[in-house]
């Protein structure tokens, strides 16, 4: 009787992000005209608006960008879904690059599967249309729906779904107040059944208690409908609510990566810090914070070295002449010098 061994079993391989951002980088030349700057004697001035971005997102995950005004995260945003061309980098959504030539045919296809909410709800929507022609936009302009009877079942329902009524259909976008006309885009954004949205700080120009409100609304539409989010804000409370992973953007760069609960728990970069004492302590549990001193750097004159050292308690030498590379602290991605050398 021969014996066999049994095969081994087979690796069980980690999904695969649906999302993917790789080493994506945007600059932006604000010089004068060239007849001003030949007569003027003048040089170029180039903005690096982002530069080296690279993250994941699961499926159904929501990943989010934080930092102050300035640190380039609705340009990464533009960029994900394809509103702006990446200087440097890849955008790769479920396999398909948005700027490889070859899969032209493949990332219009793609489109339809991608969405945004944008910040302004007073901006977004068109103020000439009533609200069924905005929602029923991407139902016309991706062939979803074409009669008209089909359109209008369709546009109900959606309203439906926001918390809306069917019959505010006819209204303009100035009859409603701004937690309904972000509704209303995000019932436009969801016209089309796409997989990933990327909303750029959503609720900013909305008042705490309505921002609640379309924060739950986006949660329970993410559970009914598997939704992948990038979530674009400044507010840290938003973030705590929202993400699954947080990246911090300081002057167009990740300085780190990691899950929530391990950012708010042990944050490891010294801005990272910076930002989570700025947050009010509503426990009061006597720990000492050091408050947000100085302003972000000019972003087209960025300071040598770690563009934080400037306004870093634990810079030394090494920050002011070499630029950090991303490093692994735990189950977190750091840019700093101090962390890396043990210091913080």
């Amino acid at each position: 009787m021969s014996l066999v061994a049994p095969a081994p079993s087979a690796a069980v391989e980690p999904a695969k992000p649906l999302v993917e951002v790789k080493g994506l980088g945007r600059v932006f030349d604000v010089s004068k005209p060239w007849l001003n700057r030949v007569t003027e004697g003048l040089p170029r001035r180039l903005l690096t608006a982002a530069a080296d971005v690279t993250f994941s997102i699961g499926r159904r995950e929501t990943f989010a960008l934080v930092g102050e005004s300035g640190s380039g995260k609705s340009t990464v945003a533009k960029m994900v879904v394809g509103l702006i061309a990446p200087t440097t980098g890849e955008v790769i959504i479920d396999g398909v690059s948005m700027s490889a030539r070859r899969q032209e045919s493949e990332r219009r296809r793609l489109r339809r599967r991608i969405q945004m909410i944008f910040q302004d709800p007073y901006a977004s929507l068109n103020p000439r249309w009533r609200a069924l022609d905005i929602i029923a936009e991407p139902l016309r302009a991706f062939g979803i729906a074409q009669s008209t009877t089909q359109i209008a079942q369709r546009v109900g329902e959606l309203l439906r779904l926001v918390g809306l009524d069917p019959a505010d259909g006819t209204k303009y976008p100035h009859e409603f107040s701004g937690g309904q006309r972000q509704r209303i885009a995000i019932a436009r954004a969801l016209a089309c059944n796409p997989e990933f949205i990327v909303c750029d700080e959503p609720t900013s120009a909305l008042d705490v208690s309505v921002q609640a409100q379309i924060l739950n609304l986006m949660r329970d539409l993410q559970d009914r409908f598997g939704l992948t989010y990038l979530f674009i804000s400044h507010n840290l409370a938003v973030v705590r609510h929202m993400a699954n992973r947080i990246g911090v953007m300081y002057l167009g760069r990740l300085v780190e990566v990691a899950p929530a609960r391990e950012m708010f728990a042990r944050p490891k970069h010294p801005y990272t810090r910076m930002l989570l004492d700025a947050v009010p302590d509503l426990d009061l549990t006597g720990r000492k914070r050091k408050p947000v001193e100085g302003e972000v750097p000019n972003p087209i004159d960025p300071p040598p070295g770690c563009p934080f050292h400037p306004r870093c308690p634990s810079a030394f030498e090494r920050c002011r002449v070499e630029v950090p590379l991303p490093i692994a602290a735990g189950v977190a991605t750091v840019r700093c010098h101090a962390v890396e050398e043990g210091r913080i």
